[in-house]
């Protein structure tokens, strides 16, 4: 495997803080990131990688996987992973993408394993779950115990259930500042989100993702207010024949403590009654 402190120099580049830039050089975590698709017996035929970065995960992709895409907005890190793994890209098994993740056409990856730039983590991730493809993904440590959270506990929040929708989502393993360069301000950790269809029925994913974010910006709030104050943001032409046509038991309820399959079955009602914007 190549070198993290030598893709660097031979890069001839920084992190830079300031651009969300954090080489990951732990040989130990880099090894480690591929194995939590194996575990899972996924598809590793082709591979995604968001944030090629010095291409020091790349390598160890193209360890694993039939071929690799790999995606970098930094014009001059694309250019070095080109240069860099010239034979790989000669030999079929690497494509290197110049340009942002969250505007460039994907390709039909198998899986992807990515150490994300943090800052736009969260467009990246629901830009990845609606493709049902296994993700190990590395996030802000905060980030990720959102993702993973349970109702009732004070991380629970839009990001789990919207996680949970998609996938069983797990945090496999949680990483120090020192596996950096440069050291970020904050620990990170990975995930590994397998696809699955939830356990409830929705009849329009847009709206009931909608719906849920709606209720949360009015958490401490009972979800009958919380319905009443946010149809500028659920749509909602008819708020409250929502209420007056939900279960006393759930309008009396807080969107924390409300599980997933809770909130479908209110967004099922909010479309039947509630005159949704389509």
């Amino acid at each position: 495997m190549r070198d993290p402190d030598g893709l660097i120099a031979r890069a001839g580049v920084r992190g830079d803080p300031d651009r969300d830039q954090h080489f990951l050089v732990d040989d130990r975590v880099l090894d480690r990131l591929p194995t939590y698709l194996e575990a899972i017996d996924a598809d590793t035929s082709h591979l995604l990688e968001i944030g090629g970065g010095t291409g020091a995960l790349t390598d160890r992709l193209l360890a694993v996987g039939e071929e690799v895409t790999v995606v970098e907005r930094d014009r001059v890190l694309a250019e070095f992973l080109r240069e860099e793994f010239a034979d790989e890209i000669a030999a079929g098994e690497l494509t290197v993408v110049e340009g942002d993740a969250l505007e460039v056409d994907l390709p039909d990856f198998t899986a992807s394993v990515s150490n994300l730039p943090y800052g736009v983590s969260s467009e990246i991730a629901f830009r990845l779950f609606p493709e049902g493809k296994p993700l190990v993904l590395m996030f802000q440590q905060e980030f990720a115990e959102r993702m993973v959270a349970e109702p009732g506990t004070s991380e629970y929040g839009r990001l789990s259930v919207s996680s949970q929708h998609f996938a069983d989502v797990e945090l496999v393993e949680s990483i120090p500042k020192e596996a950096f360069s440069p050291p970020p301000a904050v620990q990170s950790a990975v995930i590994r989100a397998v696809p699955r269809e939830p356990d409830y029925e929705i009849d329009d994913e847009d709206f009931f993702l909608r719906f849920v974010k709606a209720l949360f910006t009015q958490r401490r709030k009972t979800i009958r207010n919380a319905i009443r104050n946010t149809a500028h943001i659920s749509e909602l032409a008819e708020p409250e024949a929502v209420v007056e046509a939900a279960d006393e038991d759930v309008l009396r309820k807080r969107a924390g403590a409300m599980a997933p399959a809770e909130f479908a079955a209110l967004a099922r009602l909010a479309i039947d009654v509630g005159e949704p914007e389509r």
